[in-house]
């Protein structure tokens, strides 16, 4: 039995990893849940799973949460920063999925390395402002993550097996989001409803938006540089909008290797709960005699600028990568929020990642402040 911490599970990973959870309750223990604010979902996941320990973001969201769980046995709430730690290095937990969204999940993830616990990752942001630091950390305690994110888990399975000096080249899918045909012309047009309607995946709305914008693939491109240890130049990014394929990895023999599937988060979750171990989740393969073609396209780099903008932070390395992804996390909430367009996503990120002098080398302090700066810069310039 295998007991388990689950931090962001009112979000799309965490429900889904819930998912997984029931239907192998022989396998898996629920011992923690750390959520934001959703405190009315969070309630039903305790009544359901029973948890040791439950986290929310702040005292005023744990007093809502104790009343709406009156009566339930529920021996600890705890909130705020020295909760989501607690949550991520907790005793009685074996296995922590880091699946809250943006920033926020860099200092659990330290918390969860640092107790030597088995760490599922689908916080992307984490190896994107600290990559060097947290995989120096991990080799360090002995940790290995298993990742959660569809491509990279992908292109784990297509690894395992092979020499990794034998691998040659990294093919990152993207669906290519819902603006993949429109005329940038009508940018300035698009509302935040339009691009929160995902072609295939079901996703949040920051991770939907950066979908759209494809800054959810440039965040990959340097989560995958960290987790293989690569070098940028062999990252490759492919539009794929069927999403069957979910990554690829060429050798140095001309050989492509893809992991295929249909587009459902709870393979790549269940993978890194089970691994070596694959479990049934009694989902269907792709019907192969109704697709007409596997289709694959370059990604437009003029329209999308942001896989540009994540080159750019991860050759130039330091602290750029963190304030592209805080420019990148304030201008989405501005356009969420209607307060600037969809071009201006790439306009804040852009200028804030311009006025940025770059620490080398950089501390976990330098990190965080870098990430601070980006914010109130991208704020200003919105």
């Amino acid at each position: 039995m295998k007991r388990l911490s689950i931090l962001g599970s009112t979000g799309s990973i965490g429900t889904s990893a819930l998912d997984v959870v029931a239907m192998h309750p022989d396998r898996f223990d629920v011992r923690v849940l750390a959520a934001a604010t959703n405190v009315d979902l969070l309630a039903r996941q305790i009544e359901i799973f029973k948890p040791e320990t439950v986290v929310v973001i702040d005292e005023s969201h744990a007093k809502k949460l104790r009343a709406r769980v009156f009566g339930i046995d529920i021996p600890e709430i705890v909130f705020g920063d020295e909760g989501y730690a607690h949550a991520a290095s907790h005793d009685n937990v074996d296995l922590v999925l880091l699946a809250m969204v943006g920033a926020a999940g860099l200092m659990p993830a330290i918390a969860a390395i640092e107790a030597q616990k088995e760490v599922a990752l689908a916080n992307k942001e984490t190896l994107v402002m600290a990559g060097e630091l947290v995989m120096g950390l991990a080799r360090e305690k002995g940790v290995t993550l298993l990742p959660v994110d569809s491509e990279h888990s992908a292109i784990f399975q297509c690894l395992a097996g092979n020499r990794d000096r034998d691998a040659k080249k990294i093919f990152l899918t993207a669906s290519g989001g819902p603006f993949r045909k429109t005329p940038v012309e009508k940018f300035a047009a698009i509302r935040p409803q339009d691009a929160l309607s995902h072609p295939t995946w079901n996703m949040g709305c920051k991770i939907s938006i950066d979908s759209a914008t494809l800054m959810n693939k440039g965040l990959e491109i340097i989560e995958a540089v960290h987790l293989f240890d690569r070098p940028v130049g062999d990252v490759e990014v492919l539009v794929h909008p069927q999403s069957i394929v979910h990554s690829m990895v060429g050798f140095n023999d001309g050989s492509v290797m893809a992991q295929m599937g249909v587009p459902d988060m709870k393979t790549a979750i269940s993978l890194a709960f089970s691994w070596p171990e694959r479990l049934d989740l009694g989902l269907e393969f792709p019907d192969f005699t109704s697709i007409e073609g596997l289709f694959f396209e370059a990604p437009d780099i003029e329209r999308f600028p942001s896989i540009g903008f994540a080159v750019e932070a991860c050759t130039q390395k330091g602290t750029l990568p963190a304030v592209m992804n805080a420019a990148n996390e304030v201008a989405v909430e501005a356009f969420l929020g209607s307060r600037i367009n969809f071009p201006g996503i790439f306009r804040i990120v852009e200028s804030t990642m311009a006025r940025h002098n770059r620490v080398d080398s950089p501390t976990l302090s330098d990190i965080v402040e870098a990430d601070s700066w980006a914010r109130h810069t991208a704020e200003a310039l919105i």
